[in-house]
């Protein structure tokens, strides 16, 4: 009985990986019995000519290339869900377009689904052979800081690239949050996952649009979207901030009263002042984070638009 495998690829400025991609996922396909391939191009309102390529690629394997194109760039969670709202395939695979992802990692993978024992074959990275040392330095912090401040564990090294059954890919899409952190995703909704490792490979073509800042703010929105913990720090920061205050002031007028005198030492309070203004502005930030990321939920907008499709 054939089943059909979807292939879930986002894209971005990308027209130079698209052709290396489809045929080196093509190399592969033979390898995998009795399943039929669909794939699914999600194209994230590039600016380049990842457009064109993606219909010149429809046109030549119409009845398995498909694509979707947004109206403007929505980021890479939004092409992510867009993926899986459109595979209708009994088994779902997310994958990088730049080739990071190696296909050749699909017949094994597809062989643990098969046997029944997982519902989920993720990927991880044994190094980052090849990125600059401050950007895997906070790699491994991000890791370690979210696994201990939240209760959903993210695997360190983890890719988006994996293989999931209809099931946990139903389960994933019944979560239909704006605020999106994928990799917390995969990990919430359970499922017994299995991790296939293998080294960092180099892109083939074209330069990613990841940098460090695009990096640490997509850490951030994943802190605050699987943990309460910065909330609760803000909380004990006012509460510890507001017990020194009160000891500060018992101080100064017991010292008034035993040693009498004017008020001195303008210079420490000023500086004090500053320091307890500081501690409020940032709990008042996390807090506004949070609010933030509520007022984008209740508005419930679209996650994405969609301005082509085929």
């Amino acid at each position: 009985m054939t089943k059909k495998l979807s292939i879930i690829v986002p894209c971005y400025c990308e027209e130079e990986s698209i052709p290396l991609f489809y045929d080196a996922v093509e190399k592969v396909a033979p390898q995998l019995p009795n399943i039929e391939l669909e794939y699914w191009f999600i194209d994230d309102g590039s600016s380049d000519n990842t457009l064109g390529e993606l219909r010149k690629l429809q046109q030549k394997d119409p009845e398995h290339v498909h694509y979707a194109s947004f109206s403007r760039n929505f980021g890479k969670e939004a092409g992510l869900y867009c993926g899986l709202q459109q595979a209708t395939g009994d088994y779902v695979a997310v994958m990088d377009v730049d080739l990071q992802d190696p296909p050749e990692l699909l017949p094994k993978m597809l062989g643990y689904l098969e046997s029944g024992e997982y519902d989920c074959v993720g990927t991880r990275r044994v190094d980052r052979k090849g990125e600059p040392p401050i950007r895997s330095f906070f790699a491994h912090m991000f890791y370690k800081l979210i696994n201990k401040i939240s209760d959903t564990e993210i695997v360190d090294g983890a890719r988006d690239y994996r293989l999931m059954t209809r099931q946990m890919v139903d389960a994933i899409l019944s979560m239909s949050e704006y605020n999106r952190f994928s990799k917390g995703i995969f990990s919430w909704v359970g499922f017994k996952t299995k991790y296939l490792e293998y080294p960092n490979k180099e892109r083939v073509a074209g330069k990613t649009s990841w940098n460090f800042w695009s990096l640490l703010k997509y850490s951030i929105d994943g802190i605050v979207s699987f943990s309460q913990t910065p909330l609760n720090i803000a909380s004990y920061v006012g509460l510890l901030s507001s017990v020194a205050s009160v000891i500060g002031i018992i101080f100064v007028i017991a010292r008034k009263l035993l040693y009498g005198g004017s008020a001195f030492g303008w210079a420490s309070m000023v500086c004090i002042f500053l320091f307890i203004g500081g501690i409020q502005l940032l709990c008042l930030g996390i807090v506004g984070k949070y609010i933030g990321k509520i007022f984008m939920e209740v508005k419930n907008r679209p996650v994405y638009i969609l301005k082509e499709k085929k």
